[in-house]
């Protein structure tokens, strides 16, 4: 399933809201997150995320909830510019020697948007795209 993500600044805010919640939950599908997870990652506690995952969500994105949907977007794409196969949505829950055996899903739990930032870096590095 390709994640077909567009924002045009004169989209209505509502719109754009919409575009992000409906990326970040394919995301976490293809990925494979659990609620706990997702939820980390987007900066929301699991109630917000189930609204989100079921498209209930009504509320608004602070600018740190932004940051990470943006983030999150631009490693999924990397990755799947990267990784033909298993990789292209498995490489975030797979354990990883340059992590210390940790997954990239947990080192980026763990370290915020610093750690998200890195990762995504990382993943362009490896593309050659930085």
């Amino acid at each position: 399933m390709a994640l077909a993500f567009h924002i045009t600044e004169d989209a209505p805010l509502q719109d754009q809201k919409a575009a992000v919640v409906k990326a970040l939950s394919r995301i976490a599908a293809q990925w494979k997150l659990t609620n706990d997870e997702a939820a980390a990652l987007a900066g929301v506690n699991v109630r917000t995320w189930s609204r989100m995952k079921d498209g209930t969500f009504a509320g608004n994105l602070n600018q740190d909830q932004l940051m990470r949907a943006s983030l999150l977007i631009g490693l999924f794409k990397g990755l799947r510019l990267l990784f033909n196969g298993p990789l292209t949505y498995g490489w975030p829950k797979r354990p990883n020697d340059g992590f210390g055996g940790r997954t990239p899903v947990d080192v980026m739990i763990e370290g915020g948007i610093p750690e998200m930032m890195r990762m995504r870096r990382h993943i362009d590095g490896l593309r050659g795209g930085m």
